[in-house]
C-alpha cells in the first residue's frame, strides 16, 4: 500500500489519456495513469484490426508530443487521395490534397501501434503508469480528489481526468446525464488485399444500410475495411465462409479496386451515439470517448478525441501553480473554458455525422435525388472542396 501525490491522475491509457500524459509531463507537471487492463507497451508485431484516420492536426500534436517520430514507418498508411461515391445514383467526389496545398489528407494507423509508443514516451517522461487495477468512486474535496485502487494505494490529486472510454465507470459513478442513441449497425473490420494497387486513395462507397470504407495501408495492397451494416447483417457477414464473404465483399466495392480477398479474422463493434451533458464534476473532467463518441462515418472519433486532450493540456499547461499548487477558482475557471470549447467542437461533430447518417440511410427518392446532385455539385467546385479538405485536416 502507498499515498502517491501527484497534480493529475488519468484513468484510461488509451490514445487520448496516454497523450495527454505526455503532453502534460512534457511542461513539467505530475502525472499518475491508471489502467484496469494490462499495459499494450509492446510493439504489436502482427498488423491489428482497429486503425484509425489521423488527421493533419493529430499528425503535429503527436510530432511535437516526440510520439509521431517513433511510429514504425511501414505501419503508417498516408492517403492523399480521396473518392466517395453513391452506389445508388453513381454520383461521386474527388478529393486531392494537391487541391488544397496539402501533403497528404491524413494518415491510416493502427491504434495498438499509437498506443504502444505513447507508452514508451510517457514512461522516458517520468509518468507513473499503473495497469491491472480496479477504482473504487473517487472522494472529492475542495483541495483534492481521493482515488482508492485494488491494490492498495491511494492516489492524491489536484485533478482527476476520465479518460475511460464509451462505458466510463467514472463518468457512472458521478451520475452524469447521457444523451444516447443507438444506430442499431455495426462496424465490420478486417484487413484485406486488392488486386490493384489503391494508390494512396481513401475510398468509401454508400448503400443501402451503410458505406464501406476501404482505408489504405502502408502495403499498396493491403487496406483496411470498416464496413457499416444493420446488427444482424453485420453478424452474418462476420460469420460467412471466406469466400462467400470475398464475394459479397467485391460486389459492395463495384470492384473498384478488382479482386478483394480478406487476410485476417473479422471483427465488429455496435455504433452509438452518446454525449455527457457535464463534463464537469467538482475536480473530475471527462474527455475522449468518456465525453462523447459518433459515428464513424468519416472516421472523426480518435481526432475528436485528441483534440479534446490538446485543449486541455494547453489551459492547464498556462495556469500556472503556488508551490506545485493550482488555485481552486482559476482551476475550475479553466475547465469550464475547456468544457464550453469541447462541447462546441462535439456537437458540432455529433450534428455533421448525424445529418451525414439520415442523408445516406434514406429511402426517400426525393432525397436520394438531392444527395447525388449534392455531390455531383461539390466535386464541380474547387473552393468548397477546399474547404472541406481543410476542415477534415485539422
Amino acid at each position: 500500500m502507498a499515498l502517491l501525490r501527484t497534480q493529475v491522475v488519468i484513468v484510461g491509457a488509451g490514445m487520448v489519456g496516454l497523450s495527454l500524459a505526455v503532453a502534460l509531463a512534457i511542461r513539467g507537471r505530475e502525472v499518475v495513469v491508471i489502467e484496469r487492463q494490462a499495459a499494450k507497451k509492446e510493439m504489436p508485431s502482427a498488423p491489428q484490426l482497429r486503425v484509425s484516420a489521423m488527421s493533419g492536426g493529430s499528425q503535429q500534436w503527436l510530432q511535437a508530443l516526440g510520439v509521431w517520430p517513433m511510429l514504425p514507418p511501414e505501419r503508417i498508411g498516408t492517403y492523399r487521395k480521396m473518392h466517395v461515391w453513391d452506389r445508388d445514383n453513381g454520383a461521386d467526389i474527388h478529393f486531392d490534397a494537391d487541391q488544397a496545398g496539402l501533403d497528404a489528407l491524413g494518415d491510416i494507423v493502427e491504434n495498438a501501434v499509437v498506443e504502444s509508443c505513447l507508452w514508451q514516451r510517457a514512461e522516458a517522461l517520468g509518468v507513473k503508469v499503473i495497469d491491472e487495477v480496479e477504482h473504487e468512486a473517487p472522494e472529492f474535496s475542495a483541495q483534492d480528489v481521493t482515488l482508492s485502487l485494488s491494490n492498495g494505494d491511494i492516489i492524491l490529486a489536484q485533478l482527476l481526468v476520465a479518460a475511460d472510454g464509451a462505458r466510463s465507470k467514472l463518468r457512472e459513478q458521478a451520475g452524469t446525464p447521457m444523451v444516447f442513441k443507438d444506430y442499431e449497425q455495426h462496424g465490420l473490420v478486417a484487413t484485406i488485399k486488392s488486386q490493384h494497387p489503391h494508390q494512396g486513395t481513401a475510398r468509401q462507397a454508400f448503400m443501402e444500410g451503410g458505406p464501406l470504407a476501404l482505408l489504405p495501408l502502408n502495403d499498396p495492397h493491403h487496406l483496411s475495411i470498416v464496413w457499416t451494416r444493420p446488427q444482424l447483417e453485420a453478424e452474418r457477414l462476420q460469420n460467412l465462409d471466406e469466400t462467400d464473404f470475398n464475394h459479397e465483399l467485391n460486389a459492395a466495392s463495384d470492384n473498384v479496386l478488382g479482386v478483394l480477398k480478406v487476410v485476417s479474422e473479422r471483427q465488429s463493434f455496435p455504433l452509438q451515439m452518446r454525449y455527457a451533458e457535464q463534463w464537469l464534476h467538482q475536480r473530475q473532467v471527462l474527455i475522449g470517448d468518456a465525453a462523447h463518441t459518433i459515428h464513424p462515418l468519416a472516421g472523426q472519433g480518435a481526432n475528436l478525441g485528441i483534440g479534446d486532450a490538446r485543449e486541455l493540456s494547453a489551459r492547464l499547461n498556462e495556469l500556472g501553480t503556488l508551490n506545485g499548487q493550482w488555485d481552486a477558482v482559476a482551476l475550475m475557471r479553466t475547465l469550464r473554458s475547456y468544457e464550453r470549447a469541447r462541447k462546441a467542437a462535439a456537437v458540432q461533430q455529433i450534428a455533421t455525422m448525424e445529418g451525414f447518417h439520415q442523408l445516406f440511410r434514406t429511402a426517400n427518392p426525393v432525397l436520394r435525388l438531392l444527395r447525388g446532385t449534392g455531390l455531383k455539385l461539390v466535386d464541380a467546385q474547387p473552393l468548397l472542396k477546399q474547404f472541406f479538405l481543410h476542415q477534415a485536416s485539422k
